[in-house]
Formats: C-alpha cells, sequence, structure tokens
C-alpha cells in the first residue's frame, strides 16, 4: 500500500509517500508561502519526482494537530478532497505522535514532543518508548512552558524533546530540568510528512481509517480571535 503523507500544522510544509519498500519521496518547504499555495503544487512535484501515478495510492494520511488553525483547515481539506475525489480511504495522525515517532528515531525512554503555542505555552504530550514499543504517559495539551517541565522533573527520568518548541523554550526545559532535558540536532525539531505516511500507512492496514466527513481537526484550545470575542461579548 502506497499512502500520501500530509503535514501542515506548522509553518512548514511537507508531503510524502510512504511504500512497503520505504519511503518513496519527500518534499518539505519552510519559506514562508501559505500553506495553500504550496500543498498542491508540492504534492504534484512528490507525484512527478517518483514517477508513480497518482492511481498507484491507495490511502492518505494528514496530520491532525494541535498546531496553526489556518494550517490544519487547509491541510485537512486538501486531504479529504484528494480521498473524496479518488475514492480511497483517509487516515489522521496526531501531530504530536508523529513528532515523538520521528525524535525517537530507535531511542529508549522518555519523549516529549513540544510545539510553540505562543503565549508562553506548548502543545505537548509525554511518550515512553521502550524495545521498538510507544505508551503515552500524558494526554495531548496545551499548557504552559514551565508548568510542564515541572511536571516532566518529577518523573526523575532524562527527557528527549522534540518540535519547534525545543528552541523558543531551550532555557526553561534546561532551566528546570538540569542534565536530564536532552536536545536534540534542528533535524527533529520540524514536523515532517514522512512521519505521518507511515503511522497513517500502520493504521490503514489496520483498517483503521477515518470518517471523511466527520473528522475534524485537534485544536486543544480556541483560535485567538474566539478568545476576542469572547473577551469582548464580557
Amino acid at each position: 500500500m502506497i499512502v500520501l503523507g500530509i503535514e501542515s500544522s506548522t509553518p512548514t510544509a511537507s508531503v510524502a509517500l510512504a511504500s512497503p519498500e520505504g519511503l518513496l519521496g519527500e518534499m518539505t518547504l519552510n519559506i514562508g508561502l501559505t500553506h495553500s499555495e504550496q500543498l498542491l503544487p508540492l504534492i504534484d512535484e512528490l507525484i512527478k519526482q517518483t514517477r508513480i501515478d497518482f492511481s498507484q495510492v491507495e490511502g492518505i494520511a494528514v496530520a491532525s494537530g494541535p498546531g496553526s488553525f489556518t494550517g490544519l483547515r487547509i491541510g485537512m481539506a486538501t486531504a479529504k478532497g484528494l480521498a473524496q475525489g479518488r475514492s480511497i480511504p483517509l487516515v489522521s495522525v496526531p501531530t504530536l505522535t508523529a513528532l515523538a515517532y520521528a525524535g525517537a528515531s530507535g531511542s529508549q525512554g522518555l519523549v516529549s514532543p513540544v510545539m510553540n503555542a505562543r503565549r508562553e505555552e506548548v502543545y505537548t504530550a509525554l511518550f515512553r518508548y521502550e524495545q521498538g514499543k510507544e505508551e503515552q504517559l500524558a494526554p495531548f495539551q496545551a499548557v504552559a512552558a514551565r508548568e510542564w517541565a515541572e511536571k516532566l522533573k518529577e518523573y526523575e527520568e532524562p527527557v528527549l524533546f522534540v518540535g519547534d518548541g525545543v528552541l523558543p523554550y531551550q532555557e526553561v526545559w534546561r532551566g528546570v530540568l538540569q542534565d536530564k532535558a536532552l536536545l536534540p540536532s534542528p533535524v527533529f525539531l520540524t514536523a515532517r510528512a514522512s512521519a505521518v505516511a507511515w503511522l497513517g500507512r500502520e493504521k490503514l492496514l489496520k483498517g483503521q481509517d477515518d470518517d471523511l466527513y466527520t473528522l475534524k481537526p485537534l485544536y486543544l484550545r480556541p483560535a485567538e480571535a474566539q478568545v476576542k470575542l469572547a473577551r469582548a461579548k464580557k
């Protein structure tokens, strides 16, 4: 089964193709354009460069969030349109799960994906990887960076941080966790469609597709516009 992965949760746009033979290709851009300008051209170019016909794509996996409200809506709409137009199954993959999966990269122990949610907060969760198995220890949440670091400190174990929330709050992670805060190279800080494609392919092979009409992004907190509207009403 060849699966197209779409990642648009952050300012980075990424698409990838996963197959039984491995990763056929991946294209990732962070050049300041909107996802509405980038996603379809990236998909077209990926199909062209990998020299496959779109009819060979048997499923689509899309990052479901949390992340950029606009980016998630564009990614989800693109995925739904392609899945409906091609009559192929669609599956969602939480962005934090994909980040942890890519960042763990065979490592053992605690992995915390962190995405910059602004307002001194991060979108995050906590996973433990042991012998290739994943266990989620804390739910997806939006939380103050320092509060999250203090919570992780209670585990008294090294924690690998991945995602675009690593650098903006690196002083917090190091200040609270000291040498137990493991900060990776920049390659593990970007949300990538390859992880979405791989995880989505695993779910599709198990028959775990999502309903095309009821699938919605995972936001975790209201949009800034909604917050301002609520304040205005008060």
